[in-house]
């Protein structure tokens, strides 16, 4: 292994112009730990909002810092009581963070192994999008038959929402502009524009109602999704940092369940059932 590596790496807050490249000793993993050789790396907004110190009340950066918490790639070296994994094996996950690097340490408990169908930018992606959708799928208890509305279904995590919830037998009634509701209906979603009036939108498509409901954007769209419902009960959100005002619950996914589910979401990919 080499001795050094490239990484991206900030030293202060701010905008794009903080990241640079910069050239570090290679790390050895601790105990249940092991080094991706990373080939691919998702961006997630959480990225920009902890470097831009969106987060710092909450989530204090510690700098100096490398962005990017999930990763795809090789294994490269495991640590003690790693067990599953093996030097060469070909994994996917989330790391927390250091995953804009040509190597990143991982806990091996958060990595689940890639299908070779898979691509390795698409293993990237899906490590925070699959876990998320996963946990709030688990969370308003969909079942098979109901419909369920996904505000903000075109972005990242609702792309993944709707193809899981789909996959479920559910019916996905999905909120986005209307330059993507051509991509919506690719996914077998009724697309629906967001905005004001979206409960009256929504009815005119659920002519037997709707049995829960999923906030993947947070712009201010949980009364109409609450009305919708007809109640607080099944609606979930990632984004609107005032659900609880509302009753609604706030999505924190599981990260014990994010093997497992990493491997169903793949699983999925590689199949053709999801994309």
């Amino acid at each position: 292994m080499t001795e050094t590596y490239h990484a991206v790496q900030y030293t202060q807050y701010g905008g794009p112009e903080v990241l640079g490249v910069v050239e570090l000793q290679a790390p050895h993993p601790g105990p249940r730990e092991v080094l991706v050789r990373v080939l691919a790396a998702g961006v997630n907004p959480i990225a920009w909002k902890l470097r831009t110190g969106a987060l710092a009340a909450m989530m204090p950066v510690e700098f100096p810092a490398v962005p990017g918490g999930d990763v795809a790639g090789d294994v490269e070296e495991t640590g003690d009581g790693v067990c599953g994994l093996t030097v060469g094996d070909e994994v996917f996950g989330s790391i927390g963070s250091g995953g804009y690097a040509e190597l990143a340490l991982a806990p091996a408990g958060q990595l689940a192994r890639k299908p070779e169908a898979v691509s390795w930018e698409v293993a990237a992606a899906l490590p925070v999008a699959a876990n998320t959708a996963y946990q709030a799928l688990t969370d308003i208890g969909l079942k098979p038959g109901e419909t369920l509305v996904v505000d903000g279904a075109a972005g990242g995590v609702g792309t993944v929402t709707v193809q899981l919830a789909r996959h479920l037998g559910a019916t996905v009634i999905g909120t986005s502009s209307e330059h993507n509701h051509e991509y919506l209906r690719s996914l077998t979603a009724e697309p629906v524009t967001y905005g004001d009036g979206l409960a009256e939108r929504i009815r005119v498509l659920s002519h037997k109602g709707v049995d829960a409901a999923l906030d993947m954007a947070g712009k201010g769209s949980l009364p109409a999704l609450i009305d919708v419902v007809g109640g607080p009960e099944r609606v979930a959100t990632i984004a609107a940092f005032n659900a609880a005002e509302l009753g609604v619950r706030f999505v924190s996914a599981d990260t014990d369940e994010l093997p497992k589910r990493l491997a169903r979401a793949a699983a999925l990919a590689a199949s053709g059932e999801a994309s």
